[in-house]
């Protein structure tokens, strides 16, 4: 079946290990992608934790774009809440300089962190300047679309690169799919936070009304040799939905941090949940059967697999037996 696979990658620390150590097999495992077929490798964005080493993608796509040759390397996504538009425009407009046409900036909404951290980035930020999270994406596009022909006065987010940066917004909405659509961008439902079957039919469907790019999913998966042990490394993962009175809805990974996000913001949880697990485990061939299933239901462009392990041997083996066992489903005849 034709789809395309792709990696998303925290830079996880396993037990024991310091950010250097976390940061080189990220590394190492992009360079592993790019000779095992996978089409993206893009670098997660979270602030103030000790379990992941990615507080700031662009830096780590760099490192990455200069040890590797043609996978295309990005973010998934940058937090563009904390962010001048402008300065996001001119980070991926140099890194798409160094390397043209393997650049991907994914935008997300949700704020990569617990508000300390979110009030930590946004010092000195004037909220009604700001805008709403609509307008900063189109001031982004706009930054991006601009290539020199303008007045001799206009601003531009330089180095103009020969091929600008490739968007993606980051989402789980019908709102979130019409917006990426109103700008071109492409989309990406995030499935490895909410993995609601009716609710991927629904934006997907609204998806394909609004733009003739591809579809695309991020999805949670754990591949091992055996079933047992992809069992129980997924019994380590947990996603928790949490809506606040002041209306902010949140993913994270576990009910003390549901808990933390409610006390940081200063208001109430209205609802605190753990969501149904979509992580997909097991053997390579029934991931890729489960993958192949999808595929045929929602007609998938692309998967962007998520392996939410930190232990590395366990994560780079679960990649690479995908990988292979794509590969194979792929010649069969």
């Amino acid at each position: 079946m034709s789809y395309q696979l792709s990696i998303l990658d925290k830079s996880p620390l396993a037990e024991g290990e310091n950010a250097t150590q976390a940061l080189t097999r990220t590394l190492t495992l992009a360079q592993h992608a790019e000779a095992w077929g996978y089409h993206r490798f893009w670098i997660a964005e979270h602030h103030n934790t000790g379990q992941l080493a990615s507080p700031s993608p662009e830096l780590v796509i760099a490192w990455i774009l200069g040890q590797t040759r043609h996978i295309r390397v990005g973010s998934g996504g940058v937090m563009l809440q904390h962010y001048s538009p402008y300065k996001v425009a001119e980070n991926f407009n140099l890194l798409a300089s160094i390397a043209p046409g393997r650049v991907d900036l994914g935008v997300g909404k949700a704020p990569g962190g617990l508000p300390n951290s979110t009030r930590a980035l946004q010092q000195a930020v004037d909220p009604a300047q700001k805008g709403r999270f609509d307008d900063q994406l189109a001031q982004l596009d706009n930054w991006l679309s601009l290539t020199g022909a303008e007045d001799e006065a206009s601003v531009l987010a330089t180095p103009v690169p020969p091929q600008r940066p490739q968007g993606f917004l980051l989402g789980a909405s019908v709102q979130s799919a019409r917006l990426a659509a109103s700008l071109d961008w492409d989309f990406v439902f995030a499935a490895h936070l909410n993995g609601d079957i009716a609710l991927l039919r629904e934006v997907i469907t609204g998806w394909r009304a609004l733009s003739r790019r591809p579809v695309i999913v991020a999805v949670q998966a754990i591949v091992a040799d055996d079933s047992a042990r992809a069992a129980k490394l997924a019994e380590q993962v947990e996603a928790w939905g949490v809506e606040l009175e002041n209306g902010q809805r949140v993913t994270v990974s576990s009910e003390a941090q549901a808990l933390a996000f409610a006390r940081q913001a200063g208001s109430p949880p209205v609802h605190i949940a753990r969501r149904a697990s979509s992580l997909l485990h097991g053997r390579a061939e029934q991931v890729v059967d489960r993958l192949n299933a999808l595929h045929a239901e929602f007609a998938i462009d692309e998967f962007i697999i998520d392996t939410p392990v930190a232990e590395g041997d366990a994560r780079i083996n679960s990649l690479r037996l995908l990988a292979e066992a794509r590969t194979a489903d792929e010649v069969l005849p």
